[in-house]
């Protein structure tokens, strides 16, 4: 089906962006090779920066406390995310949903090995003392970006906890390139199981426990359950995957889909393998399962998964490619496609009928939990 009309003028922009980052990237490299003296040059689009969809997206906002960043490559970084929480702000002020009034708390992990790292549960309204069930939430943004403060994953975890009555325990993982692979599953793992230990101080039911996780944030809701799976075997019911990427091998991206965008296929190679480059320590790690989820030896015990993908995404790949691993393993797991929207869809819930449909999709399948 045709691209949404929605989305064309942010798909010309986001053309421009893939263009000028390439060109930033060639003239950085240019200039190092220069003979007669090197200027530092800091490229237009910082090579561990990155956009965060197939729409144009300028990235993430500096993390409370942190210490002022070092080197022109840590300064572009911090532009980057300054810039992504302003154009954040703007995209659910313009074209999103606000999210109702709930009440939130606060908590801080410390787990061996990996820094410490915030939760907020986002509580739904209850009448009377009876436990809700409760989902680790993971966000989106190319690993590299994004976090629980910016304004549309906010509104989007507010609106679900109260749509889908349940508690939203949502997890503001550690960076990269400042933190690399395995830190973040690492702190997911240790989310999960400081929910199974404070569910009842926290009001909630922990036999009706799963997780969610919207792109790189898919990636680390699968692979905290595979975690799970072979370490403690907490029983998590649920995992409800949006435009996951559980493969960064890349050997499932489904590049037809940015084709039909006239984005180059170098160009959309480049970018999408840069996700993974500003991820791993070592290309050798894509291969393992914890990185990829996608390439497990077994996915055989994990929880029945709901899988949402979108027609122009190139992501669309892994979702499916996932979605028919966990059958074949003998899990409960659907995956649906979105038709003529593309990767960032969910944002739009404010301007565009499919996000809405998306939104409503997701709270049934949060629904399960109280099953």
């Amino acid at each position: 089906m045709p691209l949404d009309p929605f989305f064309e003028e942010r798909l010309r922009v986001h053309r421009k962006y893939l263009f000028d980052q390439a060109l930033g990237s060639v003239r950085a490299r240019l200039t190092a090779l220069w003979p007669f003296g090197r200027a530092t040059v800091v490229p237009a689009a910082d090579k561990n920066g990155g956009g965060r969809s197939a729409a144009a997206v300028p990235p993430a906002a500096k993390r409370e406390n942190s210490p002022a960043p070092k080197g022109p490559h840590a300064r572009a970084r911090a532009r980057h995310r300054r810039a992504a929480l302003a154009w954040d702000r703007k995209e659910l002020s313009t074209v999103g949903t606000a999210g109702p009034e709930v009440r939130i708390t606060e908590h801080r992990v410390t787990a061996g090995g990996v820094p410490s790292f915030r939760i907020r549960v986002y509580h739904p309204p209850v009448a009377g003392t009876a436990p809700v069930p409760a989902v680790l939430a993971f966000f989106g943004g190319a690993f590299r970006i994004g976090g629980i403060d910016y304004p549309t994953t906010d509104a989007a975890f507010r609106r679900r906890a109260v749509d889908a009555h349940v508690a939203i325990a949502a997890v503001d993982y550690a960076l990269a390139p400042e933190h690399r692979y395995p830190v973040q599953v690492e702190q997911g793992y240790a989310a999960l199981e400081w929910l199974f230990g404070h569910a009842g101080e926290l009001g909630v039911d922990p036999s009706r426990i799963g997780v969610l996780g919207t792109s790189a944030g898919g990636n680390l809701a699968a692979a905290v359950t595979l975690v799970n799976r072979d370490r403690a075997g907490h029983d998590v019911r649920l995992q409800v995957l949006e435009v996951p990427v559980v493969d960064l091998t890349g050997a499932h991206l489904d590049l037809r889909a940015t084709k039909a965008l006239g984005i180059p296929r170098f160009l959309a190679v480049r970018e999408l393998r840069s996700v993974a480059r500003t991820y791993l320590a070592r290309p050798q790690d894509a291969r393992e399962p914890y990185a990829s989820p996608l390439r497990a030896d077994s996915h055989r015990g994990l929880p029945p998964a709901v899988i949402l993908t979108a027609e122009f995404d190139p992501l669309r790949g892994d979702g499916d490619a996932y979605g028919a691993a966990l059958r074949a393993a003998g899990v409960d797991a659907s995956v649906v496609r979105y038709q003529g929207v593309t990767h960032d869809t969910p944002i739009f819930t404010g301007v565009l009928p499919a996000a809405r449909r998306w939104h409503e999709d997701v709270i049934a399948g949060l629904r399960r939990l109280h099953s």
